[in-house]
């Protein structure tokens, strides 16, 4: 009994309602004309305008599997109440809109409603007009709310009446929640290697379901327009062609706080034997996760190429000795440590401030986000037990020292 009742006032389909707004909405704008714009919603659960101004409104049902739409059909009956009113208040006759209902659901045979189908046949000359099917069907309802709307319907004259069913069109079988990724990626994103098209759809939608939110939550008061799909969908394919790499990682952070003051990692302990202030070492800390989880990425999604990273860190360190051999060069390692520690600030301001800039030191051509080079040289500095790059001119020695003692 208390899995009927469960079973009963389960409000799974209509979890699923509230997620399949924005995902259809996507796949919908992104067969549209680039000019068209959606609000999510607004006058009804979608409305997109087109070029011209004229505006669609669109009612959407995710339903259970097998269900049909009936000629009683609340849902369908609810998505009337809506548009009776936006007819009316948007000049009746003289309106501009058009009214659709997109539902997972197939328009039952012997419903009237079928003939608001796209592929409607035109009815014979002889055949009943579809105010009398509409009447009639509504004739036999109980519901009062269903009654409400009849009598809505009723008030108009018999010419707005027919006006307003020929702006109506219902889609049936539209594609489920699960099947739009498909879809999309199969329809809109053909000239993306295959490999990748997972990734680039994720991407997409988690910028999609952002800006829907900032639509939603009126961060953003103007539409989402198509072309902004199509600018965004490029960029983020051209990320994962030969000579670039996806940058997924700018302005995250990790989970719980930084603790510059305390962290024990090899790479922090470098900084603070140099003299490099919390802030600076909050920044390292920063760029070293971004750095790490970027390439933690990468190798997830199988977009580096055999070797190509080992390499990557090879010209590195590399760079790093040369720079390195140049502020060194003349530096009395018996000196005073202020002086050997200033030096370490040299060499790692290079690396901080400037190897970003640096064109060879990028893992690929178009690979340009700072955070990617700075905090390979952190994770370089952080190889134990002996770091591959280090800051302090003596820093090496003194950990094989102590490594010694240690033994």
């Amino acid at each position: 009994m208390a899995t009927d009742r469960a079973d009963r006032f389960s409000a799974g389909e209509q979890g699923l309602g509230y997620l399949y707004q924005p995902r259809f909405a996507l796949l919908q704008i992104l067969q549209l004309p680039e000019e068209t714009s959606v609000f999510v919603e607004k006058d009804d659960d979608l409305d997109f305008v087109d070029v011209n101004g004229r505006k669609t409104l669109g009612s959407l049902k995710h339903k259970a599997q097998g269900e049909r739409l009936t000629n009683l059909s609340t849902d369908f009956w609810k998505s009337v109440r809506i548009w009776l009113t936006r007819y009316k208040d948007s000049g009746r006759i003289e309106s501009t809109h058009r009214f659709y209902l997109f539902t997972t659901n197939e328009v039952a045979e012997t419903s009237f409603l079928r003939q608001l189908l796209p592929t409607a046949i035109v009815p014979a000359a002889d055949d009943p007009p579809f105010i009398s099917l509409a009447d009639a069907a509504l004739a036999e309802t109980k519901s009062e709310l269903i009654q409400k709307i009849a009598n809505d319907l009723r008030a108009l004259s018999e010419a707005e009446q027919i006006d307003f069913w020929m702006r109506i069109t219902i889609f049936d079988r539209v594609p489920r929640i699960d099947d739009i990724p498909g879809l999309i990626k199969n329809r809109h994103m053909r000239a993306i290697r295959r490999e990748y098209r997972d990734s680039v759809f994720e991407r997409l939608e988690g910028w999609w379901h952002d800006i829907v939110l900032a639509l939603l939550t009126g961060k953003r008061s103007l539409p989402i327009y198509g072309y902004e799909v199509s600018d965004m969908l490029t960029a983020f394919a051209d990320e994962y062609k030969a000579d670039n790499l996806p940058i997924t990682f700018r302005g995250k952070v990790p989970d719980g706080e930084i603790d510059s003051d305390n962290d024990d990692r090899l790479f922090v302990k470098q900084l603070r034997e140099i003299g490099i202030s919390s802030a600076r070492i909050r920044n390292a800390i920063l760029d070293y996760y971004r750095a790490y989880e970027q390439r933690s990425a990468w190798a997830r999604e199988h977009l580096l190429v055999s070797g190509e990273l080992e390499e990557y860190e090879d010209r590195l360190e590399d760079e790093w000795s040369r720079y390195r051999d140049v502020v060194f060069e003349t530096l009395d390692q018996e000196g005073a440590e202020s002086v050997l520690r200033e030096a370490g600030r040299r060499l790692y301001q290079w690396a901080d401030l400037e190897s970003g800039n640096i064109s060879s030191l990028r893992i690929r051509e178009r690979v340009t986000e700072p955070y990617v080079v700075r905090g390979c040289f952190h994770i370089l500095a952080n190889i134990t037990p002996l770091p591959r790059i280090y800051w302090h001119p003596l820093f090496l020695k003194r950990l094989r020292e102590l490594l010694a003692v240690n033994a």
